[in-house]
């Protein structure tokens, strides 16, 4: 049954295939079937798991007779990794991936028996035993692969060519990259597979920490920042910066948009005087990288790398005595994280809280909240302390617990012309902008709750297109084809009753100064009471000294020209009104701000 003969009197089995095919495939697709069954991701993992998987049918075509030793000797070591991931995704719900040997190898051996003693239950082992179980059933029901000379050679050769060799030469040949980067390209279509989530991210954490380690070894090679002045003495207090992800502020209720995405922050706004919303405040770039090196950095668009040569942020507050923190929801050790790991350890200490393979996975910033009252709890007089959400990342409905989106169906704020997805995508954002003002507020109230003096500033990294600016066709973000909405970012300010006591502020003449985010270190400095060599005030948006300067968007790298901000074309009538009160005053460009062409 299901068989047709083949030389020597030997038959091809559909059936014997089959069985093959789902001993290899069930190492790497039982986590996938559950990530894509809690709706925790998509179905890319699955498919490559599955694609990558059928590598192993090679040495069982090409040596029929040695089917069941072969597929023993190839199990054992997919069942080792396999099982160690699947522990690791019962435990936290994650991915296996190279942020997860980052901080195992960041742990030392007292966090990791504490781990082991806190996390190792019943249910696991129970899961282990019947996962070990169904792998020797399924090893039980394997028989030899028969297929006729040479077209056992042709089918290996084909299932090599189409999932390595093919994507490898393309890469190479067609889009003129290295063999380094067309492996990179391999690499993360490898990893969902076992066991290349474990030999992808050991070298993905090798290529990482070798960058890693050399910017932070010229980071520690900085001299310090010279005349470094606090003007609040020894008198304890806590500052935290909090930084979103892809929150533009005309899609929240606070800024007048009419739907209430924003119910909490609004809620305090009212209720609170200590709470300052900033109204005119834009990102120098759209991409968290790019603008994260300027605004925690002297760098910006006229001298973008000044970020691996001047002291950071966090050098700073630690000059000025400061216990510091990094809390965040982000991914840590990928290719295009490693500046922020970079950062993050540039602090006292840290906290990874999203492992996660990929950034399209469900990962709630509501992980923030109780390191931060860990935080809140040290007893450090002077606690500086950095909050790195994953905001309204794409995906948006990955942003907000499955099932507790707060908007959907047809809007009135809305573009008509939006199809069905489209709508959803829509609606989707402003769900992840009412969980985002959710976190936010709770932070903020817990901070206060806390009785700590001191303040907390809220700002976006950038902001995101999500069919806001006519024709109403572009989601996401793309620094050539750039809108306003991709730069609007929101910028909060909540200050302690006691600092402002201390400090007696008045920032009402000051909410509607254009200002961009890559100047943060100068307000930052302001607000904390810092002075040194290279502080400037012109460009604190706080600041009686405070000087309204051509706020430059664009790639700096490139040899293009930096445009105005203000030169991009109104999405919204409310924003043109608004543009044409601030422009009756006058701006000046200090000699340090001029464009480069």
């Amino acid at each position: 049954m299901y068989s047709t003969k083949t030389y020597s009197g030997k038959k091809f089995s559909f059936r014997a295939l089959g069985w093959v095919l789902i001993y290899f495939w069930f190492f790497s697709s039982v986590i996938q079937i559950a990530i894509l069954a809690t709706g925790y991701s998509g179905t890319t993992g699955l498919r490559d798991s599955i694609l990558f998987s059928s590598l192993w049918l090679i040495p069982v075509f090409l040596l029929p007779n040695y089917t069941r030793l072969i597929a023993a000797l190839i199990g054992i070591v997919l069942w080792a990794t396999s099982i160690a991931a699947l522990g690791y995704y019962v435990v936290y719900g994650q991915e296996f991936s190279q942020s997860v040997l980052f901080v195992m190898f960041e742990s030392n051996a007292n966090e990791a028996n504490e781990y082991l003693r806190q996390y190792f239950s019943i249910k696991l082992l129970l899961v282990a035993l019947a996962y070990t179980l169904a792998a020797i059933f399924l090893w039980t029901r394997l028989r030899p692969v028969y297929i006729r000379k040479p077209w056992q050679w042709l089918v290996s050769f084909a299932l090599l060519f189409g999932l390595v060799l093919q994507p490898m030469g393309a890469n190479i040949l067609l889009h003129k990259r290295s063999l380094s980067e067309a492996f990179d390209s391999l690499s993360s279509r490898l990893e969902p597979a076992a066991p290349w989530q474990f030999v992808v991210a050991y070298r993905e954490y090798q290529n990482q920490l070798s960058s890693l380690t050399n910017l932070l070894n010229s980071n520690h090679a900085l001299p310090p920042l010279a005349n470094l002045q606090d003007s609040s003495g020894d008198a304890p207090r806590t500052l935290v910066l909090v930084l979103g992800e892809s929150t533009q502020r005309d899609r929240m209720s606070l800024y007048g948009y009419p739907r209430a995405t924003t119910p909490e922050l609004a809620a305090l706004h009212k209720s609170d005087p200590q709470l300052t919303v900033f109204n005119d405040v834009v990102t120098s770039r759209p991409y968290t990288i790019e603008i994260l090196q300027q605004a925690l950095t002297f760098a910006d668009q006229q001298n973008p790398d000044l970020y691996l040569t001047k002291p950071s942020l966090m050098n700073l507050m630690k000059q000025a005595g400061y216990k510091s923190f990094w809390i965040t929801n982000q991914q840590t050790m990928t290719q295009r994280n490693t500046m922020l790991t970079v950062f993050s350890k540039q602090t006292d200490k840290q906290y990874y809280m999203n492992q996660q393979r990929t950034q399209s996975a469900r990962e709630y910033d509501t992980n923030v909240l109780a390191p931060f009252k860990e935080v809140l709890a040290d007893p450090a007089a002077k606690k500086f302390i950095i909050i790195h959400l994953l905001g309204t990342h794409i995906r948006y409905d990955f942003r907000y617990p499955h099932g507790e989106g707060k908007f959907d169906g047809k809007s009135d704020t809305m573009p008509a012309s939006l199809s069905a997805s489209e709508q959803a995508t829509y609606n989707d954002y402003d769900s992840a902008n009412a969980f985002n003002d959710h976190v936010v507020s709770t932070l903020i109230k817990d901070f206060k709750q806390s009785g700590q003096d001191g303040f907390m500033l809220y700002l976006s990294d950038h902001g995101e297109e999500v069919y806001d600016t006519p024709p109403h066709q572009t989601q996401g973000r793309n620094e050539d084809s750039p809108t306003r909405a991709m730069y609007k970012v929101p910028f909060i300010l909540w200050t302690s009753p006691g600092w402002q006591q201390a400090h007696p502020r008045d920032f009402s003449n000051d909410v509607d100064r254009k200002y961009s985010s890559s100047q943060l270190i100068h307000t930052w400095s302001d607000l904390s009471g810092l002075t040194y060599d290279g502080y400037d005030p012109k460009r604190s948006v706080i600041s009686p000294q405070f000087v309204e300067v051509p706020r430059l968007i664009g790639n700096p790298y490139k040899k293009a020209p930096l445009i105005d901000y203000d030169a991009l074309p109104y999405s919204k009538e409310k924003d043109k009104n608004r543009a044409q009160v601030s422009l009756s005053s006058d701006k000046t460009l200090n000699d340090v701000d001029a464009p480069q062409g």
